[in-house]
């Protein structure tokens, strides 16, 4: 049989490739990516504003957040499997054009003649689509080999660092210049053309009958997209679990130190929004550097295993330095480590999670991965809120420390299970 005990990403073609080669749909695959992650964050920097000028208090903003959240952290799994039954173009293309919707809305909130408020929470109702950055891992899961897999998802860290840069520079210039209303009007043509180039340049399937996993027997009723019994099953799947919740717990109190940044670049480090948008750049150019060039370099000479615990390890001793933290100074000293930390984690646990499931379930399972920064920014607000009144910043450093160090405990006294990529 050709193409038979061949590694995933050579062989045989994945169905619905067309004539664009495996080089040209990476390619799209990161344009598309940078796009989106572009568009994000400049509605990042004038959606404060935009509620302030709409008349919302800190609290209702924080709804706003939550409901953001939520629907993602609901539509993450869901989505996910979508994209494994219907396909990478099918994705991208939803994607992009609930990411069109959202910023027509954000955008028409603007306007004086019509409900502002209304508009504006209307407009976090497509989030539930807006996956773009696990169907982008899924098609770079699905063509490449388990081997080289940690190295090719570390390089989706150059689109979302250059996503924050460019989104935040982008967002305050256009803002500025030519009022509030523009970056959301640039991010909803931006993110049209997404939906045009992932509709023409992306293949209908990024999937291969022969890598992990078979197709489904003839005669068995194909699993519905919203089938929540079969997406809750991969995490009882071996070697699943372990690794998924200390995905969850390692990263969950950086996530509330994350929820409140913008709190605490107000009034802990008490930074002007033009100086808040240069700190979340240079964490940006981190991103670039950590996940474009350490990881990949880390990955050929350390297993999986190891970086995991190296990055719980940096999370500990950052918790502590975060601890004693009194200037942005500190701060800016202790991000490399911290980025780090939040990379290998995020890139490690992705690799292990898809190559312990089959490939016709690579996407629901990166949705899974997904849903868990949504899951913190639905929790966040209120507790890191809580936590940030009651004991101020140093608090994020003893909780991460605590947190990580039980986690530290744990791995070395048992080390997560690793498969190897099973070939048919």
């Amino acid at each position: 049989m050709p193409g038979a005990g061949a590694p995933r990403g050579q062989g045989q073609p994945a169905a619905g490739m067309g004539t664009l080669g495996r080089p040209w749909v990476l390619l799209f695959t990161y344009v598309l990516t940078t796009l989106e992650l572009t568009c994000l964050f400049m509605q990042f920097s004038i959606l404060p504003y935009l509620s302030r000028l709409l008349g919302l208090d800190s609290i209702t903003f924080g709804y706003l957040q939550t409901t953001f959240g939520v629907l993602q952290l609901l539509g993450g799994p869901v989505f996910g499997r979508f994209a494994d039954q219907r396909g990478a173009r099918a994705a991208f293309t939803i994607c992009s054009l609930a990411a069109s919707a959202l910023y027509l809305l954000l955008a028409a909130s603007c306007s004086p003649a019509l409900p502002g408020v209304a508009l504006l929470f209307a407009s976090r109702l497509p989030a539930a689509l807006m996956h773009t950055m696990p169907t982008a891992q899924m098609v770079i899961t699905d063509l490449s080999t388990p081997e080289e897999r940690p190295t090719a998802l570390s390089r989706l860290g150059l689109c979302f660092g250059v996503g924050t840069i460019l989104g935040s520079l982008l967002g305050g210039t256009l803002s500025t210049a030519y009022g509030i209303q523009c970056p959301a009007i640039i991010a909803f043509l931006l993110n049209l053309l997404g939906a045009i180039l992932s509709f023409t340049c992306i293949p209908v399937s990024t999937k291969r009958a022969s890598a992990h996993g078979q197709a489904d027997p003839p005669g068995k009723r194909k699993a519905s997209v919203f089938d929540l019994k079969a997406i809750a099953h991969l995490l009882l799947q071996p070697g699943v679990l372990p690794v998924f919740l200390v995905k969850v717990i390692s990263g969950f109190p950086s996530g509330l130190f994350t929820v409140m940044f913008s709190i605490i670049c107000m009034e802990f480090f008490g930074l002007e929004p033009a100086q808040a948008g240069y700190l979340l750049s240079f964490f940006g150019l981190l991103l670039m550097i950590t996940q474009g060039l350490v990881i990949g370099q880390l990955n050929k000479h350390f297993s999986e295993g190891a970086l995991l615990q190296a990055s719980v390890l940096v999370f500990c001793m950052v918790g502590l330095a975060m601890a004693s933290m009194s200037s942005v100074l500190h701060f800016c000293l202790l991000m490399p480590g911290l980025t780090f930390s939040l990379c290998t984690l995020n890139v490690v646990t992705d690799s292990i999670l898809t190559k312990a499931v089959s490939a016709s379930d690579t996407g629901t399972m990166l949705g899974l991965c997904a849903s868990v920064q949504p899951l913190t920014r639905t929790v966040g607000p209120t507790l890191g809120g809580l936590l940030y009144r009651s004991f101020g910043v140093p608090v994020f450093g003893h909780v991460q420390f605590a947190v990580n160090f039980l986690v530290l405990l744990v791995l070395w006294r048992q080390p997560l299970p690793q498969k190897r990529n099973r070939v048919q």
